[in-house]
């Protein structure tokens, strides 16, 4: 009965991790070329910069992609 529901507990988490993990997206510039892209995860390390203006955090993957067109540092290249 304990690994029923065990078993059921780590299903259930499996299928409702992924809906709450990608709610946030951010605007990176990698420091070496330059060049912009959306992630959905802060950068951790020193090889990527959230340029987006005052670090903002963009709901859905759309509005950060309309949101690179709009900064400076990514429409200058």
């Amino acid at each position: 009965m304990k690994l029923r529901v065990a078993t059921a507990a780590v299903l259930i988490a499996a299928f409702a991790a992924p809906a709450f993990a990608a709610d946030e997206f951010y605007v990176v510039q990698d420091v070496k070329t330059k060049k912009c892209t959306v992630v959905d995860k802060r950068p951790t390390d020193t090889s990527m910069t959230v340029v987006s203006p005052s670090g903002t955090v963009y709901k859905s993957r759309t509005e950060a992609e309309s949101g690179v067109k709009t900064i400076k540092v990514c429409t200058s290249n």
